[in-house]
């Protein structure tokens, strides 16, 4: 891996993803290349200086000499937002896809010293980005942090029982939208609504399942680093994908994260994979370990940390939300 020569002429620089070198590598004639995407996440547009000082052939000098890796193959890894191209020449804003923390909010958590936790809150929308979602492996660990005094106080905040979800299971809502106080929310957003969500996660962890129930979406792809990605398309998917619907009052719901014109939310739940809910293999390799259980009113619990990325596939426009897997530790 190294820097780009950004020195003087304007670079493309394009690459195979690991799953496109596997496919050439068969060499059984198959081989095509059907997309691309293109990505500037290490440019700083900010960095355009109308000021400078030698004049406009200097303005964007800063952004052209910022140092840029070359492209690498792993796509776990690169093009975090991928750039888009839009017919509209007159758009002020672009919508944004929101975690709404308020209606499912996550979980705060707040270590005393080591590994035990003092304070397990809810977000409740003032710390959007913070929180994280909790989901028990199995049954006996969703009974153990059920009878949990923490998790209670918090009326279960981003509590996920995982294979058998009730009436105190959380679950993740997504909503898109534009987030702007400038454009009225009454407004339709148009060409702009998300129709069709790509939700990706850690395929040996857990399964997708809608908000309600443990029947389990279907995986449209599961890449190299077994990441799964579902497709989930408004009718097709109604389970998952609804509009947002357009408030009638003067005022917006007390629960309503976009501010402006409304598109879609998607609303989805996890099913623990058989891995993590006979074994504690996982735990032992990708997670804390043993060594770093965390206790949480007196129990103990082994866990994992991931990320679950919701992009919306008119937009481009993704979020990343943490989830942490947990399992009750039992003495062998």
């Amino acid at each position: 891996m190294a820097f780009l020569d950004n020195s003087g002429d304007i670079i493309l620089d394009a690459v195979l993803t690991d799953t496109g070198r596997m496919r050439l590598a068969k060499g059984d004639g198959t081989f095509k290349i059907v997309k691309f995407a293109l990505g500037d996440d290490e440019i700083d547009y900010s960095l355009f200086n109308k000021s400078h000082a030698s004049g406009s052939a200097y303005y964007d000098l800063e952004i052209m000499q910022t140092p840029v890796l070359e492209a690498f193959t792993n796509n776990t890894s690169i093009l975090k937002h991928k750039l888009l191209s839009m017919p509209q020449t007159n758009l002020l804003y672009l919508p944004k896809v929101k975690l709404n923390d308020i209606s499912q909010p996550a979980a705060v958590i707040v270590y005393s010293s080591g590994t035990t936790v003092d304070t397990y809150t809810a977000t409740n929308g003032t710390t959007t980005g913070t929180g994280t979602y909790i989901v028990a492996a199995d049954k006996n660990t969703g009974d153990q942090l059920t009878n949990s005094t923490l998790v209670k106080n918090s009326s279960y905040a981003g509590f996920i029982y995982g294979a058998s979800p009730n009436e105190i299971s959380k679950h993740i809502r997504v909503e898109q939208g534009l987030d702007t106080t400038d454009v009225s929310f009454r407004k339709p957003i148009g060409e702009l609504k998300e129709t069709q969500y790509i939700i990706q996660l850690d395929s040996r962890l857990a399964k997708l399942t809608d908000s309600s129930t443990t029947k389990t979406a279907a995986v449209s792809f599961i890449d190299d680093d077994q990441v799964a990605s579902y497709y989930l398309s408004q009718g097709k998917d109604k389970e998952y994908v609804k509009d947002l619907a357009v408030p009638s009052s003067e005022a917006q719901p007390e629960d309503a994260v976009i501010k402006g014109p409304k598109g879609t939310s998607i609303e989805f739940s996890f099913l623990p994979s058989d891995d993590i809910e006979t074994s504690t293999a996982l735990f032992n390799e990708i997670g804390g370990g043993a060594a770093s259980n965390i206790s949480i009113s007196g129990q103990t619990y082994y866990y994992i940390d991931s990320n679950v990325r919701v992009t919306g596939a008119t937009t481009g426009s993704s979020i990343d939300i943490p989830v942490r897997f947990m399992k009750h530790y039992t003495t062998p």
